[in-house]
This record gives C-alpha cells, sequence and structure tokens, in this order.
C-alpha cells in the first residue's frame, strides 16, 4: 500500500484551502522518487531530525553561556519548544503541521556557538556579514553530510525567513516566526528568574495583566490570540493588544537579560575566543576540514566551521591553539 498517498488525501479531505499541501510541494533541489510511507513533509522532519547538526544544538547556548544548573534552555530544548508552539498553532488553523515543525525543527541549525554574541562576533568579521538563518539554510542545503539534506522549497523558504524583513511565503512559516518569539520570551523570563537575574516583581505589571502572570498562562494567552485573530484575520498575526504586550515584554528583556546583565557577563569572552579561531584559521588553513564546496574561499570555510562548532568543542579548540601547557616533570 502506498500509505503516502492516503495521507495526501487526508490533508486534501482535512487542511484549510490556505494550507501548504505536501502533495503539491514545489519540490527539492535534487529530485528524489517519493517515499511510500511519508510525505514530503514528514521525509523532511525525519532528516532534519536524524542530522548531526541537530544533535549539536544540545551543547549550544541559547542565553546562558556555559551555565551550571541543569534546567536552562539549550538550542536545542528552544527548537524543540518552538516546534511545539508551532505545532499547536497549526492544527487548530487546519494548516499542515507536518510543515510546520519541518521549519520549527530546522530553523537554528545554523545557529553559533554562544548564542547570539558567535554570531555577532562572525557578523562582524566575515565578509559579507553573518546571520544564522542563511547559515541554518546553507546547512541543509549544502553543509550536511558533505551535500545537503535536499530538502522541499517549502522547509528552506521558512527556514531562510523565520527571521528578518521577508516574511515565508507559506503561511507555516509565517507560524514559525511567531512561535520562534513566544518560545524564546516565555523561556528566557523563565531562566532568568531561575538566574536571580530579574524578579517577578520587576516584570512590566501591564503586560502581566493582558498575557498573564505565570509561564504557562502567558504562552497560553499569546498562542491562543494568535489562533483566534488569524481566523478572524484570515492571515497570521497577533491581535493589537497582545502583540504590544509581546513586544513590550521582549524590550524589558533587551534591557535587563540581553544586554549588560550578569547572564551576559562572559558574553566578551565568547566573542574574542571565536573571533581568535576565526583569524587563526585563515592563517592556518590546513587546520581547517577538507573544503565541502570546491567554490567556497577560505573564509567561507573558516565560518562554516566555526559556525557548526558547539560551544565546548569552539573552547577545546581555543584551549589546544591559544592555552600553553606545560612540561611533563
Amino acid at each position: 500500500m502506498l500509505l503516502r498517498v492516503e495521507a495526501e488525501k487526508r490533508e486534501e479531505a482535512i487542511l484549510s484551502p490556505l494550507a501548504s499541501l505536501s502533495s503539491r510541494t514545489r519540490g527539492r533541489q535534487v529530485p528524489e522518487e517519493p517515499c511510500p510511507i511519508r510525505t514530503e513533509y514528514q521525509r523532511d522532519r525525519d532528516r532534519i531530525i536524524h542530522c548531526k547538526a541537530f544533535r549539536r544544538l544540545k551543547h549550544k547556548t541559547q542565553v546562558f553561556i556555559a551555565p551550571e544548573g541543569d534546567h536552562y534552555r539549550t538550542r536545542l530544548t528552544h527548537t524543540l519548544e518552538v516546534a511545539q508552539i508551532s505545532r499547536t498553532i497549526a492544527r487548530a488553523l487546519r494548516l499542515n503541521e507536518d510543515l510546520a515543525e519541518a521549519i520549527a525543527l530546522g530553523h537554528d541549525l545554523g545557529h553559533t556557538p554562544f548564542g547570539h554574541s558567535g554570531e555577532e562576533a562572525l557578523n562582524e568579521v566575515v565578509p559579507g556579514g553573518f546571520k544564522h538563518n542563511l547559515q541554518s539554510l546553507r546547512v541543509v542545503e549544502v553543509l550536511e553530510g558533505g551535500r545537503g539534506l535536499n530538502l522541499t522549497w517549502e522547509v528552506r523558504d521558512g527556514i531562510a525567513h523565520h527571521t528578518g524583513p521577508v516574511k515565508p511565503q507559506t503561511l507555516e512559516g509565517q507560524i514559525i516566526c511567531y512561535a520562534d518569539r513566544i518560545a524564546y520570551i516565555n523561556h528566557d523570563i523563565d531562566d532568568a528568574l531561575r538566574a536571580g537575574i530579574i524578579t517577578q516583581e520587576q516584570l512590566p505589571a501591564d503586560c502581566l495583566k493582558i498575557l498573564g502572570l505565570t509561564h504557562r498562562q502567558r504562552i497560553d494567552t499569546m498562542v491562543t490570540d494568535i489562533i483566534r485573530y488569524s481566523w478572524e484575520q484570515g492571515r497570521i498575526a497577533m491581535s493589537p493588544a497582545v502583540q504590544q504586550a509581546t513586544d513590550n515584554l521582549r524590550e524589558f528583556l533587551f534591557k535587563n537579560v540581553y544586554i549588560g546583565s550578569p547572564a551576559k557577563v562572559e558574553e566578551g569572552k565568547a566573542k574574542n575566543l571565536l573571533k581568535q579561531l576565526y583569524f587563526y584559521y585563515l592563517e592556518h588553513p590546513e587546520a581547517l576540514p577538507a573544503p565541502v564546496h570546491p567554490g567556497d574561499d577560505l573564509a567561507r570555510r573558516a565560518c562554516d566551521y566555526i559556525a557548526g562548532m558547539t560551544d565546548r568543542y569552539a573552547i577545546l579548540q581555543y584551549t589546544r591553539l591559544f592555552v600553553p601547557t606545560g612540561f611533563p616533570s
């Protein structure tokens, strides 16, 4: 039996006319025979989950660099929270859950070690700059396994445009833009409270009045609002009141957590570490892995190698290259 065909028929019968049907994908960079069991977007999701770049996310910083506690978010747990939120919204709007999940799972595959401080470091030294969303696209198109994952156009579009001025062209991709922000605003508050960087009393009261006093209440409010308002408007959006409260809460995080807080005291060290690695590899190309693509220049190769590192691997490489070791007695 072609179980995939049955799944495609269910999509056509159940999903909204605005949903992205897997049977109507724009296809892959390299055409492949369809899977007899999985739809195209299910296949993409599975490829992402099984790739090495996905596994490395568990050792990459979200906000807290080298935290000692076991419960702080990593780039992997952030990704899983985005996937859960996106599936909830997609299901309620009768959009394609599998597509939304695949985009969510792949959206941060190209993120640097040490979170956004690592992204800033590479952006300051790499010719043409560095953006993690475009690096995520490069991971799935070129780098993973030396030839990329050959994902569908819709997943790649969602990954490339989950942040920035250009919207994804699918509604499922646009869901990720909101799910990403909902996830990080709420889990960064949770982590900052746990670390004692902020207190519950410091959270802006006007935002809490609209969004809720607790972590679960705020997520519920934001997700429910997107579902309700999107149904009403025929597009993916938050209501003006909830959008404003969400934006204000994000601004609070920038002022009190993301910039100048105890959570960021190691940020300068992390940026310096990555920059030194980058310039070292420019001077010692023999220390880099073999080129993935014959057209890649030295700067591109160094950038790809560093962006793919976990926090601990970057520290290990820096220690090996720059920290002197003693002679045996």
